[in-house]
């Protein structure tokens, strides 16, 4: 079976050749070219359309050959051979528990592989060795494969040879139904070049190009060039979301005398929903803000770039009448959003000169505020989250901050980050982590905090980590 997968493609044939490498080469093309079928790892659309009496749960499945054993008598000279000479990538080079060492090479651009086999001396698998492979390579310019290949000091056993033969097209009566064939007035002639190599252990494998053949692979390494390609674009838009979403958390952070602070969002995905903010609001009044935006990826950092814009465009609504503010940023967000986005969001208004906190929690998770006593208040949700809802009712509460008090706000990504065994990081693990660091300046109190989520979790973050730390100054401090 023939198995185009890019410039040079790997194509497995089962028992060994025992007529001359030219003759079974054409024996198998023509057995291809008469059912009119090529079978691909690929998952591309058949050549010939399912029939009705195929299984339903067959169709659409993905296929492909996984290895091709060669059997040879040092792995290592022929992993030389197969990556110096021959220009194959290695898949796999591993010590299996049994002992044996398993040892694969692809070629470039390929989607098979083969494992290049030490079998025990005297063993009926080592016979095997310096034998036809039934292996054959298919690439779209034999000539050039082959210059390339003997400048590397590959040896062949005769210079590439062309053949034409004129043959019929004929489709498989499993695949359709007669009245569906149509016969061509006249039969194509196909032509092939083809010749046969040898490795180190003289394996001997064949190198051939068929002109139906080499059409499909030149479409399919255009089709990978343009993939690779919108790939590489693909990777230079996300970075550079990256950085326009990096300038959309704050740059600058406003002077308080009595309260320091800090705040990180490290994300799970090039770009992300979470967010958190600073605003100077006027007369020594300070604002925090921490969000999540519904959804992840592209779709919600778009949406967290709304809302920022919302809130930054009406911050001076907040100097007077927080309340009317967030209503506003409400109303904008859920006329810009589709029905089923949101935002939960906890905004925080610190007064410097009478050291009081006033603040509203849209649906978001609980702040923390741990007191100079070791104590622990959480600051629930005073109303909804933003955007479900066209109007909004928006209640604010209060705490007063004392020197040595600690407040966080967080989301969802700290406290379920999860570890092997599947437990969440959770509340309290972040209750004892403040504890345990709460001496600490706000940012290294923030760092220690974040490095305890990461190192709990030890594996993949599954979600953006976004964190405010803002500690009340002793007098001695302010």
């Amino acid at each position: 079976m023939l198995m185009p997968s890019g410039h040079v493609r790997v194509a497995a044939r089962t028992g060994i050749l025992e007529a001359s490498a030219a003759q079974a080469a054409f024996t198998n093309v023509r057995r291809v070219i008469k059912t009119s079928i090529v079978v691909t790892p690929r998952c591309r659309g058949p050549i010939i359309a399912p029939v009705g009496s195929f299984p339903s749960s067959q169709q659409g499945q993905h296929l492909r050959i996984h290895a091709i054993q060669v059997f040879v008598r040092d792995q290592d000279e022929s992993l030389r051979f197969f990556v110096d000479q021959l220009g194959f990538e290695v898949a796999f080079d591993a010590r299996l528990q049994s002992g044996d060492r398993w040892v694969a090479v692809t070629p470039p651009d390929g989607s098979a592989m083969l494992t290049l086999v030490a079998p025990k001396f005297g063993s009926k698998e080592y016979e095997f060795i310096g034998r036809p492979t039934g292996v054959v390579f298919v690439t779209e310019n034999v000539a050039a494969k082959y210059g390339e290949w003997r400048r590397r000091g590959v040896r062949f056993a005769f210079a590439p040879r062309l053949r034409r033969v004129r043959y019929e097209r004929q489709a498989m009566a499993v695949a359709a139904p007669a009245s569906s064939v149509v016969e061509d007035p006249q039969d194509p002639i196909w032509g092939g070049v083809f010749t046969r190599f040898n490795d180190v252990d003289g394996n001997s494998f064949e190198l051939v190009g068929f002109d139906e053949v080499s059409r499909e692979i030149e479409a399919q390494r255009i089709a990978n060039a343009e993939k690779l390609a919108a790939e590489r674009r693909a990777a230079q838009e996300l970075d550079i979301a990256k950085h326009v979403q990096a300038r959309l958390f704050p740059q600058t952070l406003p002077c308080i005398q009595t309260l320091e602070y800090a705040g990180v969002c490290i994300q799970a995905r090039h770009v992300g929903g979470d967010y958190y903010d600073f605003l100077d609001l006027g007369a020594q009044r300070f604002g925090l803000v921490i969000g999540d935006i519904s959804g992840k990826g592209i779709a919600a950092a778009l949406l967290m770039a709304n809302l920022q814009a919302n809130l930054r465009s009406q911050c001076a609504i907040a100097q007077d009448d927080p309340q009317r503010w967030l209503q506003s940023v409400n109303r904008m967000f859920f006329e810009n959003t589709t029905a089923s986005s949101y935002a939960t969001l906890f905004f925080a208004e610190y007064d410097d000169a009478a050291g009081s906190l006033r603040y509203v929690n849209c649906g978001h998770l609980c702040g923390l505020l741990l007191r100079r006593d070791d104590s622990v208040e959480t600051l629930d949700s005073t109303c909804t989250v933003l955007g479900l809802f066209r109007e909004m009712e928006c209640s604010m509460a209060e705490r007063r901050l004392s020197p040595g008090d600690t407040l966080v706000l967080y989301t969802d990504g700290i406290t379920e980050s999860f570890n092997d065994a599947g437990e969440d990081f959770g509340e309290r693990r972040l209750i004892e982590s403040l504890r345990r660091n709460r001496k600490l300046p706000a940012e290294e109190l923030l760092a220690s905090m974040v490095t305890g989520v990461q190192q709990f979790a030890s594996g993949e973050q599954h979600d953006d980590i976004t964190l405010i730390v803002a500690r009340c100054r002793e007098r001695s401090e302010a």
